[in-house]
């Protein structure tokens, strides 16, 4: 009998257990709809496992964040055509304006001046003999020579033969005799135009600023050149001048005072402060010029910036290499994943970095944003137990819960199900039919 007996009790064994199982997935699925009563009262204490906030109507806007560079941007240098042994060198960090000196070679200044074409040869007035003057066709009138000039259809020097005294003409080869007349003809040009701008900016006057060196621009500079201490030639040398697009920093110098003024002794940046970012080549879609931005400063500041640039290249920093053609970086197949993109972004308040002048900073951008929508802070979401998400209302909001599956029994909370959007800064756009601006919700703890 015994024996009978034993099956039963093994058969009963896993039966009890399941219904065990069975009802403790039952009470956790009441709990999580709000529907259970608890012996303990809970679900009526307004101060339940958390703490009440209010749906809000706000603008909510996701931000990514990406490392940057504070600083003067990158480093230029200056194009020194003086030729000789450096006597002084300018110390990093200075500004040097239009007028001023960047270095000295022999003891005479090159001198800074604001421009974007180069220093590429000397100006000054022309000395050539009349009747070559007269071919120039300069037709400037500036000249000493009275009519030789006007005589646009005489070629001096043709027909030698039959002009007595002709021995100022050009010999065989094209060029005017040793013993020719000269003259001094105007040199013509934009960097002629460009010097005379900023030699008349520098408060030197008596010439009239246009693309022609004449003798009243010779007058002008041979004054500036007395005031800078120099033989007073008239004559601007290449060397001597050095241009930039505005007053620069001094960012360095790679010689020593001694050294011969060969290669870049001195490199410069612009004066305002900017940051350098790295952008992956694949994620510059916010990197648009103008785009505003937010930069976090080494001191905890926030100030805001613009996107000034965008580099066209992309580089490997790990390899160091540059771009390929059309822009894809070089490497296997031209599609490096971790090739970067130089994003430039600049302040239009520089008074606000305050004394910063370099260090990390981190740039947050706007990825998308959500004008004047419910907001809840996203701890405040209860995953429902038929799938969803929803809010646990409280207190006088605690009817429209009833009616979503609450407690029915005029318990102080009830869970809404609700429609969630954009999730950024810690918030998440809810919407539904039973939610509303200030609504209370619980935000478990």
């Amino acid at each position: 009998m015994d024996d009978m007996k034993e099956p039963g009790r093994h058969r009963r064994g896993p039966l009890l257990i399941t219904a065990g199982v069975l009802l403790v997935a039952a009470v956790s699925t009441v709990g999580a709809l709000g529907l259970g009563g608890g012996g303990s009262g809970d679900a009526r204490d307004p101060d339940r496992n958390g703490r009440l906030v209010q749906v809000s109507r706000e603008t909510l806007t996701d931000r990514t964040e990406i490392d940057g560079q504070l600083g003067h941007g990158p480093e230029v240098p200056f194009p020194v055509k003086a030729q000789g042994t450096i006597t002084w060198l300018p110390a990093s960090g200075t500004t040097a304006r239009r007028g001023e000196q960047v270095l000295r070679v022999d003891d005479r200044p090159v001198v800074l001046l604001y421009g974007s074409l180069p220093m590429y040869r000397d100006l000054g007035l022309r000395q050539t003999a009349d009747g070559a003057g007269a071919r120039s066709g300069s037709g400037d009138g500036s000249g000493s020579g009275g009519g030789s000039g006007a005589d646009s259809g005489t070629c001096a020097g043709d027909d030698a033969g039959d002009s007595g005294g002709s021995s100022g003409g050009p010999d065989a080869a094209g060029q005017p005799a040793s013993d020719a007349p000269q003259r001094p003809v105007p040199l013509h040009g934009m960097d002629v135009k460009q010097f005379e701008s900023n030699l008349s900016a520098l408060g030197y006057s008596g010439f009239t600023v246009d693309d022609s060196y004449t003798a009243l621009t010779a007058a002008a500079v041979e004054r500036w050149q007395k005031d800078l201490g120099l033989p007073q030639t008239g004559t601007v040398d290449a060397g001597s001048v050095v241009y930039a697009p505005g007053a620069v920093r001094i960012a360095g110098t790679s010689a020593r005072v001694g050294a011969e003024a060969t290669g870049t002794p001195v490199t410069y940046t612009t004066t305002s402060l900017m940051v350098t970012v790295d952008a992956k080549a694949t994620e510059t879609r916010w990197a648009q010029r103008g785009t505003t931005v937010s930069v976090e400063l080494p001191d905890g500041r926030s100030v805001p910036g613009t996107v000034a640039s965008v580099g066209k290249d992309a580089a490997a920093p790990e390899s160091g290499s540059g771009s390929g053609e059309g822009g894809a970086p070089a490497g296997e197949g031209g599609g490096n994943p971790a090739a970067t993109v130089a994003v430039v972004i600049v302040f239009g308040d520089q008074a606000s970095l305050g004394r910063l002048q370099s260090g990390p900073v981190t740039v947050r951008y706007a990825v998308k944003q959500r004008r004047n929508v419910l907001a809840v802070p996203v701890a405040a979401l209860v995953a429902l137990a038929e799938g969803g998400y929803g809010l646990e209302v409280s207190g006088e909001d605690s009817g429209e819960g009833d009616r979503e599956g609450g407690t029915g029994d005029g318990a102080s909370h009830g869970f809404v199900p609700v429609r969630t959007g954009l999730f950024a800064g810690g918030k998440v756009e809810v919407s539904g039919p039973l939610v509303r601006e200030g609504m209370k919700v619980r935000v478990p703890e």
